[in-house]
């Protein structure tokens, strides 16, 4: 599968001049016996609904279809064609809070690194029951597995990002493959191996619950990149006013190519780069991230927005 990474999520600012891959998964065929996969929902089914990797034969006959395929279509991941992702859906429980976890193989990773995904709804429908995902991970070395019900996250204590927290309705949950990323924090600075992992996180859910429908994950991938000098990096760059109320003055030796700006879960939120003036009056009040591209590389620093 050919893997696509875009900018760079950072919880603090970095000069990176080259992308390695430290791993990458791509869905397009079963997990192997090194992905653990538990469903600690309320209630489950008498045979538990776990993740699985998509297997659609029967091609789409309705203009309301699943995961975007489109009449006489079989479902297709954000990359590598049919079938390339896995899902997870509202069978998971009777009744109840949904917690239904996929765990990776052990990878090594290290503060900096950089992890990035993508998800989406797999209706297509105008009826919108909320879903929710959060990534977590933990050290493998001591790794517990969930396994005592719904609230239980086991050694999963570091959240790397929520999709849709607070569940809200009106297909916050992207019905179209969205990039999701963040940034690896605690580990330390040299490679310690990790597990990651992918809960569907539900309440008030089910067959006969208000939420949960069902969601895939695509293309996930961890990287890491080769730093240049990060003091010579912070000379170059500056923001301000921080925090700003309508724009953001950027002060840079390089010249400027693009900006993106994320809010704290990962996800790309609209401003414009004029000049050297970034408009962020449409923003809402919080803490976001901006990533900016030079001729030289790229460099991120965190901003509010108030």
């Amino acid at each position: 599968m050919r893997k696509i990474l875009l900018s760079a999520f950072l919880a603090a600012f970095s000069f990176a001049s080259a992308q390695t891959t430290v791993y990458t998964y791509g869905f397009d065929t079963d997990f192997g016996t090194d992905w653990t996969r538990t469903n600690q929902s309320t209630a489950p089914p008498a045979t538990p609904t776990l993740w699985s990797k998509a297997t659609y034969t029967t091609a789409s006959t309705v203009t309301n279809s699943i995961f975007g395929s489109g009449i006489g279509g079989v479902p297709s991941g954000q990359a590598g064609g049919q079938n390339s992702f896995a899902l997870v859906n509202y069978t998971s429980t009777n009744t109840g809070t949904i917690s239904n976890w996929l765990i990776s193989p052990t990878v090594n990773v290290q503060d900096g690194d950089v992890v990035t995904f993508y998800t989406r709804k797999g209706t297509d429908g105008t009826v919108d029951y909320a879903d929710r995902l959060e990534v977590r991970y933990s050290s493998a070395a001591t790794t517990v597995v969930p396994g005592t019900g719904p609230t239980d996250v086991g050694s999963f204590t570091n959240l790397g990002v929520s999709v849709n927290p607070n569940q809200a309705v009106g297909f916050v949950y992207p019905q179209t493959w969205t990039q999701y990323t963040f940034n690896i924090t605690g580990v330390g600075s040299t490679p310690v191996p990790v597990k990651f992992a992918f809960r569907y996180f539900v309440t008030n859910a089910g067959p006969s619950g208000s939420n949960s429908d069902i969601i895939g994950i695509d293309s996930f991938l961890i990287s890491r990149s080769s730093m240049a000098t990060g003091e010579v990096a912070a000379k170059k760059f500056s923001i301000s006013p921080n925090p700003a109320t309508d724009f953001i003055h950027v002060k840079n030796t390089d010249k400027l190519k693009s900006i993106t700006v994320y809010d704290m879960s990962g996800r790309k939120v609209p401003a414009t780069l004029n000049g050297e003036l970034v408009d962020v009056r449409g923003l809402a009040n919080g803490t976001y991230l901006i990533d900016i591209e030079t001729d030289n590389g790229k460099v991120s620093q965190k901003f509010i927005k108030k």
